[in-house]
């Protein structure tokens, strides 16, 4: 048993390799000194709740409230409502206890062939405008691309990347703001807390196929061997950044799709920006499903449908 085991970690890892080296090629010969952060015309407006077209503002203005939520996007007509409801309810109660704390939520429609975009307008017409926002985006640009859109049209001090699936259970954003508290003092006020659930590998294994693990050991040691150390969960979409972070960080990503956080991460080690990991809790949402594999193909020929959501 063990000679096989150690056959299909061998072949985990050579395929881990494999997909990276693909990717680095294909990164290699399309890479442009700096990343591409054209907006289509139709993206630098929103909708209020009344229906008129307000100018987004920029990450480049100071900062008028304590925390921005970015939620990406891509047919979630189905299972943002959970979120949001999760979310906002959170946020309403937190204001109510604290009248001083300010918030809004960013939905980012990364070009949804569904309804995502009318079913999160009504939540910008159930709380208004100045504390839910929709973005549109014209095309399908991945999920490191909508949340960079949403970073971008953002107006708080701290910003919060939270998936639409809402697997990750919204109040643990306080653990997140203690991680984040004690990296102070935030050199140039930069630093960012990552969620984690790192701690639940164990169960997540039970429940994986061994070529699944082993793909993923495969991918979790070369992205610590060539890319970002010290951090066990990369992938998480649970990560709270100060504007000052957001802002150097995704105004050098290149990756937009697939993987985006683990050049997001290099970046900031790139730039001495402090990072804290910290678990959360998690729960697997039921939703699209897809291979690693497939997962590489969409990064690499940038695949406009749900295999671009893989985080």
């Amino acid at each position: 048993m063990a000679p096989v085991l150690l056959q299909l970690a061998v072949l985990g890892v050579a395929l881990a390799a494999a997909a990276l080296i693909l990717i680095s090629f294909v990164a290699f010969i399309t890479a442009t000194e700096m990343p591409h952060l054209q907006r289509h015309e139709e993206e630098k407006f929103f909708l209020n709740a009344r229906g008129q077209r307000e100018a987004l503002p920029s990450i480049q203005d100071s900062p008028t409230k304590q925390l921005s939520v970015v939620v990406p996007s891509y047919n979630e007509e189905k299972r943002l409502p959970v979120m949001m409801d999760e979310a906002l309810g959170y946020l309403e109660d937190r204001q109510k206890q604290d009248p001083t704390f300010t918030y809004e939520v960013i939905i980012v429609d990364d070009g949804s062939k569904d309804q995502t975009s009318k079913v999160a307008f009504k939540y910008c017409q159930k709380y208004g405008s100045d504390k839910v926002r929709v973005i549109t985006l014209v095309k399908n640009r991945g999920k490191g691309g909508a949340i960079r859109m949403g970073v971008f049209s953002s107006r708080g001090k701290k910003i919060l990347m939270a998936d639409a699936d809402g697997a990750t259970k919204f109040p643990d954003i306080e653990k997140l703001e203690k991680g984040l508290n004690d990296l102070q003092p935030w050199p140039d006020q930069m630093a960012i807390a990552c969620g984690s659930r790192a701690h639940l590998e164990k169960e997540s294994i039970a429940q994986r196929s061994y070529f699944r693990t082993l793909l993923m050991y495969g991918f979790h040691f070369l992205v610590w061997f060539l890319c970002v150390k010290g951090i066990r969960d990369t992938q998480c979409g649970f990560k709270l950044l100060t504007r000052e972070a957001a802002s150097r960080t995704f105004s050098s990503l290149h990756i937009e799709r697939w993987a985006f956080d683990v050049e997001l991460l290099y970046i900031a080690q790139f730039f001495k920006i402090p990072i804290a990991e910290i678990a959360v809790n998690w729960t697997e949402i039921e939703g699209e499903h897809i291979v690693y594999v497939t997962a590489v193909l969409s990064q690499t020929i940038q695949l406009p449908s749900d295999v671009s959501w893989l985080s």
